[in-house]
């Protein structure tokens, strides 16, 4: 049991990506609709057929177009017999009822004319045409039933409620009369003389449209449908949608969904492990940071479930979902790499499941290509616009070419793509709020937010410059030349620079303990033991890991305030210390920084570059030489202390970084190197 633990604790971060991949491909499945068993041929009517000449797998009917099958519906229904039952006696009735009616003399003799104007000329029915489901008796074959004996009724008309209504209304000049006395005819009076049988109505209706015919003509087995290269025109369109359509009743005979969803998951496992190898093989620090991860997949499945409730509901409008998004948040978190291939993965995913897969992967992976090459250098807000108009301008060129390609005529170009194109790259400026809250979620930087931390008028770099001018102007400096070198060895140099500038914030709560705030010749530490005075220096770690709390810097930027002493020692107080104190009990930890040391190739800089640039200022002597060997000696020093052990920089890079500091040193104090004199 110990042994399993103590296996799942080491292997925890295997465990986690695998579990993160396992729920992104659950989601992913879900999300898309399933057409189970169905085939789709990839053809556009009225483009031209890329693939092989299609022959007629089996025997099967060509569909009739939709549009012809409902208008042969709508005659049938406009057209359909209605049945009646007689009632002969239904006048005499009708008579009857009004006779045990009392109204006045004027009321009976507009009733009698009713009565004459309906029955005399013609038939009055019960049939309630909106309950029916008929607009209009006009064009109906009207059969009445006498004794199951039916005879069609022609040229006679037939009355309903509504009509009698309207005459009453219309006669009488609508006045209130007129009103009551049409509620009196209809509910108490008129006797229908013709009984609506809906039933049998029905039950004819229902017999034509069943004997409807849906298909056009046959298609035989091995019939070409369509040659390569021939335009696919309605008739052939029509062929090949009935063929989809037979092939999917086919396989969905034999279909078996859990095997679709195997399937399905297999082939994005396929495409998140090619992720993970290259990855891994780059040796890319995203795969060390779980946070990282994670923020690559949550934005694939955003981005597939957006695209998904398109296909869903509007799979034309499929070119709408913002895709060229995962590129252009990768680019601005990672590097061009990892946003290249993350967008592959994703687009390859997504392209598996949607309708027309070969145009929707075409679409976003130039696009995608594109957004990543402009988004390059994101260090101002007009970049997005940029981004957004180079995503518009290469959706609407792979549009155009495409219908040359196929119709080779300009004026089968569709506007109303061009909208979609241009609603997509407006939906892809969400990349800019949505970089702020990501950056909260998952606790990453990007260069844009870094570049406002660059800025002098922060309210912590204005407090520094107030309260420790001598830090302030130290940390420029270190930031400038840390800058210079993480330019030359590779590696983020805005970050670099943005560490720097905050590394030493820790100062300003004892500013005047730090040498370089000290300019009126009292040194505070004078009246302090040693003890005491190195605790005041180090404490100034601890300090700015509050401050950077308080002034709510990222966690990149605190990692620059943890590291840049290591876990150095302050060597002059400690030197002092068992210099007065041969026999006294000296810890060494006591004059420790608590670390941690460098871990990224940004921080090993800055810890350097700062050691130097403190070193340098104290030399009496600026010369080439005594600068040359300060620079070795702070190096060397950092590396005996095994203070770069845990940072990615190579002999190479520490070699290239010695040189480098020693020409700024000789820069900054205006150090010039003596040529030896020709002999002429």
């Amino acid at each position: 049991m110990k042994k399993t633990i103590s296996y799942i604790i080491s292997h925890l971060r295997t465990f986690y990506l695998v579990a993160l991949m396992a729920v992104t491909v659950g989601l992913i499945i879900i999300m898309f609709p399933n057409d189970y068993g169905r085939v789709k041929y990839d053809y556009t009517e009225g483009g031209y057929w890329r693939g092989e000449d299609l022959y007629a797998p089996c025997d099967f009917t060509v569909l009739k177009d939709q549009k012809e099958s409902k208008d042969e519906r709508d005659h049938i229904i406009s057209t359909s017999t209605l049945y009646f039952e007689r009632d002969n006696a239904a006048r005499s009735k009708a008579e009857q009822r009004l006779a045990e009616i009392h109204l006045t003399h004027a009321k009976t003799a507009m009733a009698r004319q009713v009565i004459s104007l309906v029955y005399g000329s013609g038939e009055y029915s019960d049939i309630d045409l909106k309950e029916s489901g008929f607009g209009s008796l006009e064009g109906h074959p009207i059969v009445v039933l006498t004794d199951n004996i039916g005879r069609q009724l022609e040229g006679v008309t037939i009355s309903t409620a509504s009509d009698v209504e309207d005459f009453i209304r219309e006669t009488y000049s609508d006045s209130v009369e007129a009103i009551t006395l049409s509620r009196i005819m209809i509910d108490s009076v008129l006797v229908p003389s013709l009984h609506y049988d809906a039933n049998r109505t029905h039950l004819e209706l229902d017999t034509r449209l069943s004997q409807l015919n849906y298909s056009s003509r046959m298609v035989q087995q091995n019939e070409l449908i369509v040659a390569k290269g021939q335009r696919v025109d309605s008739d052939v369109a029509s062929t090949i949608k009935s063929l989809e359509e037979e092939e999917s009743n086919r396989m969905q005979q034999a279909f078996n969904p859990v095997m679709h969803y195997v399937g399905q998951a297999l082939l994005c496992i396929i495409a998140f492990v090619a992720l993970y190898i290259f990855l891994k093989n780059i040796r890319h620090p995203m795969l060390e940071d779980l946070k990282k991860v994670s923020f690559a997949f949550f934005i694939v499945i955003l981005i597939s479930a957006t695209v998904a409730l398109l296909v869903r509901n509007h799979p034309d409008l499929v070119l709408l979902a913002p895709v060229c998004m995962v590129p252009i948040l990768m680019r601005i978190f990672f590097d061009m790499r990892v946003a290249l291939y993350i967008h592959i993965v994703a687009v390859i995913i997504i392209g598996n499941m949607v309708p027309n897969s070969y145009e929707f992967i075409f679409y976003q992976l130039v696009s995608g290509m594109m957004s990543i090459i402009t988004v390059r250098n994101f260090e101002k807000r007009s970049n997005f616009f940029a981004v957004a108009l180079v995503i518009f301008s290469t959706y609407s060129l792979i549009y155009i070419a495409g219908v040359l390609s196929t119709d080779t005529n300009l004026s089968s170009i569709d506007p109303s793509r061009f909208l979609i194109y241009f609603i997509n790259a407006l939906l892809t400026l969400l990349s800019y709020p949505l970089i702020f809250l990501f950056e909260r979620m998952f606790g990453m930087t990007t260069n844009l937010t870094l570049l406002e931390l660059s800025s002098t008028n922060t309210p912590a770099l204005r407090e520094l410059s107030q309260k420790a001018p001598g830090t302030f102007q130290h940390s420029i400096q270190v930031a400038n030349i840390a800058e210079d070198i993480i330019n030359e060895i590779g590696g983020n140099a805005m970050l670099t620079k943005c560490g720097a500038l905050y590394h030493d914030i820790g100062k300003i709560n004892a500013p005047l303990y730090f040498t370089e705030n000290q300019n009126n010749g009292f040194n505070p530490h004078d009246n302090l033991d040693y003890h005491e005075s190195a605790q005041i220096i180090t404490k100034h770690v601890r300090d700015g890991i509050e401050l950077a709390k308080k002034y709510k810097l990222p966690t990149d930027i605190t990692d620059f305030i943890r590291t840049h002493h290591g876990t150095t020692v302050t060597g002059y107080f400690y030197a002092q210390a068992k210099l007065h104190n041969p026999d006294g009990d000296i810890k060494i930890s006591d004059f420790r920084y608590l670390g941690p040391t460098p871990f990224s190739r940004e921080t090993a800089v800055v810890m350097l570059v700062d050691s130097v640039e403190a070193a340098c200022k104290s030399l009496k002597n600026h010369d080439k030489e005594s600068l040359d060997r300060m620079v070795d000696k702070i190096i060397n020093d950092k590396m005996e202390m095994k203070q770069l052990n845990n940072c990615p920089l190579t002999l190479q890079d520490i070699d290239r970084i010695r040189r480098r500091l020693k020409e700024r040193m000789m820069s900054i104090y205006h150090v010039r190197i003596a040529y030896p004199m020709k002999n002429n």
